[in-house]
């Protein structure tokens, strides 16, 4: 510190790193799509189950896939190695079938 008047000098803030987002398109069978702006990290299940409650269906009667695999609550974009308006589909659960 310093006694001639001059404010010490603060501590410099850390700037958060920009979080970048990525935009996702859920397209059901009917070709009907809808677009959700998510971070990488984010898990999957809160796009489905907002997906979901827009279309108010309920969340054991669809399925989402992303590249033909089935999504699952825990994946994240990055962990499907997701790029900007990758699409992802939403289908009915089938049960049975030949």
């Amino acid at each position: 510190m310093s006694d001639n008047g001059s404010p010490a000098p603060s501590p410099a803030k850390e700037e958060k790193p920009e979080v970048k987002h990525i935009q996702v398109m859920v397209k059901d069978q009917h070709g009907n799509e809808t677009f959700f702006k998510i971070k990488p990290i984010t898990p999957m299940k809160k796009v489905m189950d907002a997906y979901c409650q827009s279309k108010q269906i309920d969340r054991g009667l669809v399925r989402f896939l992303f590249e033909g695999s089935r999504i699952v609550d825990a994946d994240t974009p990055d962990s499907l190695e997701m790029d900007d308006d990758n699409m992802i589909d939403v289908v009915l659960e089938q049960i049975g079938g030949l």
